[in-house]
């Protein structure tokens, strides 16, 4: 009897994914099972209150003694009830309980953390000072055109009506200069200007602002700043010397309550930026200096509080520090061709420029790449533009601070517009405590812990490693290693990271058969509200024992429970951030190599056959979808470059990056729907067979929403037959797909792009890149049903073939 395992149900219970349930024992079982062993693990994810306490539990959690460890308390801790022990499953230290909690727990009164199916608990931390609301700075590029800025202002004028009447608020606009918005001068719209060809420091922000002096600070009820001190703790005492934070917060952040009518008029008055651009010249904007100057201002007026400089660019930079291409139209923009032969001067300082105000805070002393403490300040970058705007060069600011991308055509867009209102999401109001609050959330870092068989080799997402060694650290490094903790910086419910493990257990000491695997996930962040939380999330594990197994069982793989274990799913996923992750480094077509070699390997180790018979090839349903997940990667726009440019290739690879499993895979292999007179809506297979004329076709690339329709059904729409009542069931046909689209794009962000279109039209190239070329020109019988696509890319058919052929070779 095979043991079934229900490989997604983690995601619901602990908001994670396992590429394998159990673990092989040994380094050399878990080199051999080739797909890497990793988990996706989404740390804000709202779980049901039989998975977690409802509410945040109001005391600091008990920590493990060791060092090396300080694991929390969790339900797979062994506890003695009467010596009041608890042992830690990671290090096995014995430690006593806190003395409140010994006086009053038993086997049938136990504290909230120890309750067995409350893995997950979250902690709010008195011991923490309340930081205070969240600031916005809104960084707005005034070169666009004056139709794309009065878009832009309304949207920014709906966004104030979103943000909690506390929370503060800032406007720096861009263009030649900078100028930073007085919202504290009453009377008339004042603004100071700085010089956009220079980066500045966040002391030399304060000075250029009048900011840097010392002054009292002026009585208030017995109380010193509004809304909290420059280092965020509210009730700073009266009487005592104001730094230039002070003054920040009194005249250029804000509360929206005080300011919104401030910054609506100015929003209002925004007007393109004056500067005369010679015809033969790119307009000069500055957009790498208004980010150093946004990022200086949250800097000083609030170290330690959560902020976000929110930037709306309408195209690259072109003057001043992050400069990505010259003012004369006679030089291009850079392409994929001019990287790759290291011909763009302009590219790596603008790089190094954008990594440098991501780790300006970070101190001199951290090494490259590396944080010492978690990122209050995120930075978001929309960019509406049908140009490149550098979003190759801003992503690593981006994903130090654990910011948002989207990229759109236009400010009038539904795909900036809705999306910049769901930055501002808030949980629902029946949600205990949180309801009602924004979710996001700052300052967030995670830790991982791992039981003394396995090591952590490193993190790929929205990820800055925080360099902390440990005996836990693996000497092998997938993504962002060397390191146990990283910093995410701002995240929200949908941020999942994944972590990949290394099993150090040499084969030559078996282990127990009762021994358990654990891995204990905890994430520290700053909540919307100001306060600080820790979430601990424990998983544990079984693992296989090799030893003792009968041979003849071993080489038939037919109960082996890692191969019953395996999820497709998550470890198409994981490969996928893994190829993505070394396309920074390796030329795209080393990358399909390695691809293409790992799942060769990956079939002759668990699928069934007899060698050098191709015809014996079998897949058990546990691995049957991951070739056909591999084949659509290979396809995608991560790994093909072609039709889209640098900007295009960065946005999507942050984005699969940053999504969780369902979304990840939408992304890989999108799903298709086809409606029809004769049923119901029914799944399609992703292949050119699928396109009739008699159909309507739904396609969900994540990024894009595609509604198709085949001649018959184009045709009989322009002949209006819906608008005819004998029709009514053709306008139903009609309208069943636009309702689906429109509850996919209701669910999403960044909000995807929406396009309908008729088979044989120009914008059936969006349906018509994605579907498997089962049926080309170059088919010998005219490709049978379907439609035929005009590619020289294989078909899935002819990669299971060679798949199949070099699997089974002896």
């Amino acid at each position: 009897m095979q043991e079934q395992w229900d490989v997604a149900s983690s995601e619901v219970t602990s908001g994670s994914r396992l590429s394998f349930q159990c673990w092989p024992s040994s380094r050399l079982e878990a080199t051999r099972c080739v797909a890497p062993i990793g988990a996706l693990y989404t740390p804000l994810k709202k779980l049901p209150p039989n998975c977690a306490p409802p509410t945040a539990l109001q005391y600091d959690p008990v920590r493990c003694s060791t060092a090396t460890c300080h694991a929390v308390l969790n339900p797979y801790c062994q506890v003695d009830f009467r010596s009041k022990l608890w042992v830690c499953p990671f290090c096995l230290t014995r430690n006593h309980f806190p003395p409140h909690y010994a006086e009053n727990m038993s086997e049938t009164n136990l504290p909230a953390e120890l309750i067995p199916q409350y893995a997950t608990c979250e902690y709010e931390l008195p011991s923490v000072p309340d930081m205070g609301p969240p600031a916005f700075v809104f960084v707005v590029d005034t070169c666009s055109h004056a139709e794309e800025l009065a878009e832009l202002a309304d949207s920014l004028q709906q966004a104030l009506n979103l943000l909690p009447e506390d929370s503060l608020v800032g406007l720096i606009t861009f263009g030649t200069n900078v100028q930073v918005h007085e919202l504290g001068f009453e009377g008339i719209p004042k603004a100071y200007v700085v010089r956009g060809n220079k980066e500045y420091s966040p002391s030399r922000v304060g000075e250029l602002l009048g900011c840097a002096g010392n002054q009292p600070v002026p009585q208030q009820n017995g109380q010193g700043a509004p809304g909290g001190a420059p280092g965020g703790a509210p009730n700073a005492p009266a009487n005592q010397m104001a730094g230039p934070g002070y003054n920040v917060l009194q005249r250029f952040l804000l509360p929206v309550s005080e300011c919104s009518f401030t910054l609506e008029s100015i929003l209002e008055d925004v007007r393109k930026d004056p500067w005369p651009v010679p015809s033969d010249k790119r307009v000069a904007r500055c957009t790498g200096c208004a980010l150093s100057v946004a990022t200086g201002l949250v800097d000083l007026a609030m170290p330690r509080r959560g902020a976000r400089v929110m930037l709306f660019t309408g195209g690259p930079c072109t003057s001043g520090p992050g400069q990505i291409v010259s003012r004369l139209k006679t030089e291009d923009m850079r392409s994929h061709a001019d990287l790759a032969k290291n011909a763009e001067s302009l590219h790596k300082p603008a790089c190094e420029f954008y990594a440098s105000l991501a780790h300006r805070r970070q101190g001199k002393n951290a090494p490259a790449g590396t944080a010492t403490t978690a990122a209050a300040h995120v930075v978001d970058v929309f960019a509406c533009s049908l140009d490149q705007v550098g979003m190759l060069e801003m992503r690593e600011l981006v994903e130090a601070t654990g910011g948002l991308m989207v990229l759109g055509d236009s400010f009038g867009q539904s795909v900036f517009k809705e999306s910049l209102r769901r930055v501002f999401n808030r949980y629902p109001d029946d949600i205990p405590e949180d309801g009602g609050k924004m979710s996001m959330a700052f300052a967030a870092s995670l830790e991982v812990l791992t039981s003394r068989e396995f090591k952590v080799s490193g993190a790929i997402g929205p990820v800055t490693s925080l360099n902390k060694k440990g005996p836990n650290v693996s000497d092998i490094e997938i993504g962002k290693g060397g390191t146990s903790a990283w910093s995410l910086g701002g995240i929200d419910p949908s941020t999942t990271v994944a972590i990949y493990f290394d099993v150090t257990n040499p084969g030559t000491t078996p282990l127990s058969s009762n021994k358990r695997r654990y891995i204990q996930f905890l994430t520290r962040y700053l909540h919307s509200s100001g306060k600080t939380r820790i979430r601990s999330t424990t998983l544990v594990g079984n693992w296989q024992n090799a030893e003792g197994q009968d041979q003849q069982q071993q080489q038939a793989m037919a109960n082996n429970p890692v191969k019953l274990s395996f999820d497709q799913e998550a470890a198409a996923v994981l490969t996928a951030r893994v190829a993505v992750h070394r396309t920074e480094t390796e030329d795209v077509a080393d990358v399909l190599r390695w691809i293409d070699r790992s799942l060769i390997r990956l079939c002759t180790k668990f699928a069934d056959y007899r060698p050098d018979d191709p015809s014996s090839f079998r897949l058990s349903p546990e691995f049957s979808l991951y070739p056909q997940f591999m084949f659509h990667l290979r396809r995608s726009q991560f790994l093909q470059l072609f039709n889209s440019s640098p900007d295009e290739a960065a946005y999507y690879r942050y984005i699969l990056t940053r999504e969780n499993t369902t979304n990840s895979l939408v992304m890989i292999q999108p799903t298709l729907l086809s409606y029809s007179f004769n049923g119901p809506p029914t799944p399609a297979l992703l292949d050119a067979e699928s396109v009739r004329q008699d159909v309507i076709l739904l396609l969900d690339t994540f990024f894009h929403v595609v509604v198709f329709h085949g001649e018959t059904i184009a045709a009989w729409r322009e002949q209006k037959y819906h608008e005819q009542e004998e029709h009514a069931a053709f306008r139903d046909l009609l309208d069943a797909p636009q309702a689906d689209a429109q509850m996919i794009m209701d669910a999403r962000f960044p909000v995807p792009r929406y396009i309908v279109c008729d088979q044989h039209k120009s914008e059936a190239r969006f349906l018509m890149a994605k579907l498997n070329p089962s049926s080309t020109h170059n088919s010998p019988d005219g490709g049978g049903g379907g439609t035929q696509v005009f590619t020289d890319d294989v078909s899935l058919r002819v990669f299971m073939e060679h798949l199949m052929k070099l699997a089974v070779q002896s």
